[in-house]
C-alpha cells in the first residue's frame, strides 16, 4: 500500500549481558513509524539510545548487543530475520547511512567519482556507460560545483563541508527510500551546516525521501525535521511535531534540555540539568527521569509511567506532565563578577603575526625566494588581558586554531611575534621553553578521547602535571588529586577510572582538571564543547566560568558556535581565512554594525525554533587559499562595492570603543545597509 511505513519499530528492546549475567537494556519498548517523506529527529543526551536504534533500524547491533524483544521492520520485513545477503542488498541501497564524520567514512585512497561508482556498482541497475553521468547528477543534486572536476580529487582535497556532501550524494546514488543521518554536521562551522542542512530540507522536498535524524543538536533538528522523538535512558519519552515540542515541550526532561543551549541574545551561561542519566539497567521499576526531575513523587520511584495522549498531538511519558506549565523556568547560575579587562595588565601580545604549512622547495631556499603560497594567517595584532576570555570565531580553515598552536609552541611563526607578560617570547617551539612558561600555558582540546592517554587511570593523568611543575609525591599527590576531582565536580573514587569507563562530558572535565592542575594563568581552549550534547555543554561552560573566576585565569576560546562564545566570551575577534576582520567586546560585535562576514556568521546560526530560518550567504566552495590582494572576504561577500575590495587591504575603521571593523564601507553605510535588509542586532 502506498502509505504504509517504510520503518515499523514494534515494542523493540535491545541490550546486553553484563559480567554478572545481568540482561541490561539498551532500548526498551520503542514503538515508531516510518513513512514516505516523513523527516523524523532522535533527539537526547549522549547514551539515551539514539544511535543505537537509527543502527537498529538497519538490523545492526554493535558487538554484545542483542534483541531482548520486539522487532524492526523495513517494508514489511523484520530486519533481524534477513540473512547477511539480504541486509547487504538493503544497506546503502533502500536503505542508507549518512555518518557523523564524513572524512573517515571515505576511502582516502579512491578518487570521489571511484566511491559513487561503488554504490552505483552494487545497489543501482545503471550501465556502466551511464555511471559518470549519474556520479555528475548526484554530485549537482547535493549542490557541488564543478562536478566534473570533484570527480577526480580525493577526499583529502576537500573541505569538510564538501566532504559532508560527498558523503550525502554516495548515499543518494543508490537511489534510496529512507536516510538515516547520525549527527551529520556535528564537527561542521556554523555556515557549512546551515547549507548543508538547507540541502537536506530541499533533498526531502524534492525526492520523497524519508529521513531519521540524530543528533543533539536541537536548532539543527528545527530546520530539518517534520517532528521529534525525545529519548532518555532508552525509552522515548516525548514525541511530536517539531513546532509543539521544541515551542512547548511537553516532558520536564525536554524542557531542561532547550533550557540548556546557549542563546545568542544571553550574554551568560544558561543553567545545566542537575545530575546524569542512569546507567544501563540502573533506571529501575519507575521512572527513569526521577533523579533529575522537578516533578518527582514517591510514584515516580514505584511506577514506570506510559507513553500517553498529551497536548496538541504530544505523546509523552510522565505521571505529571500536566503539572509542567506550573513550573517556574530554571534561573541561570549567576555569572561571577567580571574584571574590567582595560584596567587589567596584558598577559599577551600579537604583533604582525604571520603563520604558513607552506614550506619552501629546494630552490626557492637556495634562491632566497619566498613561497608564492599566502600565509594561513596573516597580519595579526590583539593585545589580550589578565582575567579575560576572548572568543575566537571563523569558520573551519579560518586560522582559529593554528593561532593557539603557535601561541602553545607547536607550530612555528613566519613572522611577526608573540609576547606572553611583556618579558618573555613565545616565537620558540614547545620544546625550547622554560619549564615555568609551559606551566603559565596550558591547551584543553577539542576531542578528549585523542588527548587522554587510554592506558592510564584518571589519577594517573592528573599526576603527570603535579609531579613534573611541583615534584608532589605520595600522600600530597593524591590530595591534590582529589582536590581536583571534587573542584570539577567528579567523584573521588574516579581516580582509578580509565578514559573509557567515563562518558563524554566525564572525560572533558578531566582534560579540564588536568589543564588547571598546572595552575595555569593562560588556558588555550580549542572546541572544547564542540562533540558534548547541550546539558553537559552547559555544565562544562559553567564549569569554566568558576575556575576562571577563583583564579583570574585568562581563556582563549576557540569555537564555531557564536552563540557560546557569546555565553563565555568578553571580547570576540573574527576571522576570514587567518585575517582578523573585526575585533571588540562581544556585546558590539554581536551588534550592529558588524563586518559583512560577522553578518553572515550571525545569519547563519541556528536557533531552536522551526520558525527561524537561517540567513545563507554563498559558500566558498573551491578557492579554499586567501586571495593574494585585498579583501580576504571579496568572493563571498555581499556588500562587495567594486574593485577596490580585490585590490586594496581594508582599512581598520573604530566603530565605538575598543571595537574595529577592517572593511572599505564606512560604518554608517554599512550600518544602514544592514539594517535596511534586516540584520536585528543579536542583543
Amino acid at each position: 500500500m502506498p502509505n504504509d511505513p517504510l520503518i515499523q519499530v514494534k515494542d523493540l528492546s535491545v541490550g546486553f549481558t553484563s559480567r554478572a549475567g545481568s540482561t541490561l537494556p539498551i532500548l526498551r519498548n520503542i514503538d515508531l513509524s516510518l513513512r514516505t517523506g516523513d523527516t523524523i529527529g532522535l533527539v537526547g543526551e549522549s547514551g539515551c539510545g539514539k544511535s543505537t536504534l537509527a543502527l537498529a533500524m538497519m538490523g545492526y547491533l554493535k558487538t554484545g548487543l542483542r534483541v531482548l524483544g520486539g522487532e524492526s521492520d523495513f517494508k514489511g520485513h523484520n530486519v533481524f530475520d534477513l540473512d547477511h545477503k539480504a541486509l547487504e542488498a538493503i544497506r546503502g541501497g533502500d536503505l542508507a547511512l549518512i555518518p557523523q564524520n564524513a572524512g573517515q567514512s571515505l576511502t582516502p585512497t579512491m578518487r570521489i567519482g571511484q566511491q559513487i561508482n561503488e554504490a552505483l556498482l552494487l545497489h543501482t541497475k545503471f550501465s556502466k556507460d551511464q555511471w559518470r553521468r549519474r556520479c555528475i547528477e548526484v554530485l549537482t543534486q547535493v549542490r557541488l560545483p564543478q562536478p566534473e572536476i570533484l570527480l577526480a580529487r580525493y577526499p583529502h582535497e576537500l573541505s569538510g563541508g564538501q566532504q559532508q556532501r560527498v558523503a550525502i550524494a554516495v548515499a543518494l546514488a543508490g537511489e534510496p527510500d529512507v536516510l538515516l543521518l547520525d549527527e551529520p554536521t556535528t564537527g561542521l562551522d556554523v555556515t557549512t551546516q546551515a547549507h548543508v542542512l538547507a540541502l537536506l530540507r530541499a533533498l526531502a522536498a524534492e525526492t520523497g525521501t524519508a529521513m531519521v535524524y540524530v543528533s543533539h543538536d536541537l536548532g539543527a533538528i528545527a530546520q530539518v525535521c517534520d517532528s521529534v522523538v525525545v529519548m532518555y535512558a532508552g525509552e522515548i519519552i516525548l514525541s511530536g511535531t517539531v513546532r509543539r515540542v521544541l515551542k512547548h515541550p511537553g516532558h520536564p526532561y525536554a524542557r531542561g534540555l532547550l533550557s540548556s543551549i546557549p542563546r545568542l541574545s544571553q550574554a551568560f551561561v544558561p543553567a545545566a540539568m542537575p545530575g546524569r542519566p542512569p546507567a544501563p539497567g540502573a533506571a529501575g521499576n519507575g521512572c527513569g527521569f526521577v533523579d533529575r526531575c522537578p516533578l518527582a513523587e514517591q510514584r515516580c520511584r514505584d511506577e514506570r509511567p506510559v507513553l500517553e495522549a498529551g497536548i496538541a498531538g504530544e505523546r509523552v511519558r510522565c505521571h505529571f506532565h500536566q503539572r509542567l506549565q506550573q513550573l517556574s523556568p530554571p534561573e541561570p547560575p549567576n555569572r561571577p563578577k567580571r574584571i574590567n579587562p582595560d584596567q587589567a595588565d596584558i598577559i599577551l601580545r600579537l604583533e604582525d603575526v604571520a603563520i604558513s604549512y607552506c614550506k619552501p622547495g629546494f630552490f626557492e631556499k637556495i634562491r632566497g625566494h619566498e613561497s608564492r603560497v599566502p600565509p594561513t594567517v596573516d597580519r595579526v595584532d590583539a593585545t589580550i588581558r589578565k582575567g579575560e576570555t576572548i572568543g575566537l570565531v571563523g569558520e573551519s580553515g579560518s586560522g582559529k586554531s593554528t593561532l593557539l598552536r603557535a601561541i602553545a609552541g607547536l607550530q612555528p611563526l613566519l613572522k611577526g611575534s608573540i609576547e606572553f607578560e611583556t618579558t618573555t617570547n613565545l616565537n620558540t617551539s614547545v620544546d625550547n621553553r622554560a619549564p615555568d612558561t609551559l606551566r603559565r600555558i596550558q591547551l584543553i582540546f577539542q576531542n578528549p578521547d585523542s588527548s587522554l592517554n587510554p592506558r592510564q587511570t584518571v589519577g594517573e593523568i592528573l599526576a603527570q602535571p603535579l609531579k613534573l611543575y611541583f615534584g608532589l609525591q605520595g600522600e600530597a599527590l593524591r590530595e591534590r588529586i582529589e582536590a581536583l576531582l571534587i573542584r570539577v565536580r567528579l567523584r573521588v573514587d574516579y581516580i582509578g577510572h580509565l578514559p573509557s569507563q567515563l562518558s563524554g562530558g566525564e572525560k572533558q572535565r578531566v582534560a579540564v582538571a588536568r589543564a588547571f592542575a598546572a595552575e595555569p594563568d593562560l588556558v588555550l581552549c580549542d572546541e572544547v564543547t564542540s562533540a558534548l550534547d547541550v546539558s553537559v555543554q552547559a555544565a562544562v561552560l559553567e564549569l569554566l566560568t568558576e575556575l576562571q573566576s577563583d583564579r583570574t585565569t585568562t581563556y582563549i576560546f576557540v569555537s564555531h558556535d557564536l552563540s557560546v562564545v557569546r555565553a563565555v566570551a568578553d571580547r570576540v575577534a573574527v576571522l576570514y581565512q587567518g585575517r582578523l576582520c573585526e575585533l571588540g567586546p562581544a556585546g558590539k560585535v554581536y551588534d550592529l554594525p558588524a563586518h559583512p562576514y560577522t553578518e553572515a556568521l550571525l545569519g547563519a546560526v541556528l536557533e531552536p525554533d522551526p520558525g527561524t530560518a537561517p540567513r545563507l550567504v554563498a559558500e566558498d566552495i573551491l578557492e579554499l587559499s586567501p586571495p593574494a590582494s585585498g579583501c580576504p572576504f571579496q568572493r563571498r561577500c555581499s556588500r562587495r562595492i567594486g574593485e577596490i575590495c580585490d585590490r586594496e587591504t581594508p582599512p581598520w575603521r573604530l566603530a565605538d570603543q575598543n571595537h574595529a571593523i577592517a572593511c572599505h564601507i564606512p560604518l554608517d553605510e554599512l550600518r544602514a545597509m544592514q539594517k535596511q535588509t534586516g540584520i536585528a542586532p543579536a542583543t
